[in-house]
């Protein structure tokens, strides 16, 4: 795996190595030894999937405060999402900044968003499932968010969503906001 920083700290491009022959290809996804000998321990708890059938379907941004705040590695399984990580750790030098990148299933680049770090994405095209590895595992009831389109963030979006549920398009400005 080759892994890459972004301008957010912490946040990295996790780029597989595929082994291609006349079958195919094989790729690692995930390897703690991997991660820990690049600088970025993981080991995730549970593995879920957001299946996405339309095209323009925003998720997030999307985040759990400490004490219950997730790592996560997300990767497109299938399709194509505009991925995006917004720092949002006070006392971070990239605070209220954001990254991206286009995660998709032929290029299988995934992005590693550690705690404290918000996340979203917006479909590009549709029947588009993401793959999410989280550590530590999930807490109901401890979840977060901050809006899309928050000024505070500036996140240059490639277009408006088509579909966005209620809650993530209502969450309030972003506390703190200068």
């Amino acid at each position: 795996m080759r892994f890459s920083p972004t301008t957010i700290a912490g946040v990295v491009r996790v780029e597989p190595e595929v082994r291609s022959d006349e079958r195919g290809g094989f790729a690692r996804l995930h390897c703690p030894d991997e991660f820990v000998a690049a600088g970025h321990p993981f080991i995730p708890a549970q593995t879920s999937v957001s299946r996405n059938p339309t095209s323009g379907t925003l998720r997030g941004l999307h985040y759990q405060p400490a004490p219950h705040a997730e790592t996560k590695l997300v990767r497109a399984i299938r399709g194509r999402v505009f991925d995006v990580a917004v720092d949002l750790r006070p006392d971070s030098p990239t605070f209220r900044r954001w990254t991206s990148a286009e995660l998709s299933a032929d290029n299988a680049l995934a992005l590693l968003i550690p705690e404290g770090v918000a996340h979203g994405f917006l479909t590009l095209e549709p029947d588009t499932d993401v793959l999410y590895q989280i550590g530590p595992a999930y807490q109901p009831g401890h979840e977060a968010g901050a809006r899309w389109d928050d000024p505070a963030f500036g996140v240059a979006w490639p277009s408006a969503p088509v579909l966005i549920s209620p809650r993530d398009a209502t969450y309030p400005d972003f506390p703190g906001r200068a």
